[in-house]
């Protein structure tokens, strides 16, 4: 089973790959508070749909370059 994920889009200026930033909630251990957690992520566009602010689903895939390990695999908000 691959991984899916869901962010939004903050850059498209590549071809074919956008970066996709995922905010997590984690709970700190010591003051028992939610935090949120970003990360970004380099993903494949092959049709170069999504733009900078869509929000939009990823997936896991092969590795396609030294950064670029996830899939777009639909926009879920222009």
């Amino acid at each position: 089973m691959k991984k899916t994920l869901i962010g939004t889009v903050v850059s498209d200026k590549m071809q074919k790959t956008i970066i996709v930033s995922v905010d997590t909630l984690i709970t700190a251990k010591k003051y028992k508070k939610q935090i949120t957690r970003q990360k970004k992520y380099y993903v494949h566009d092959e049709e170069e749909q999504a733009r900078v602010g869509d929000k939009v689903q990823i997936q896991e895939s092969r590795p396609r370059s030294k950064n670029k390990k996830w899939e777009l695999l639909k926009v879920l908000e222009k």
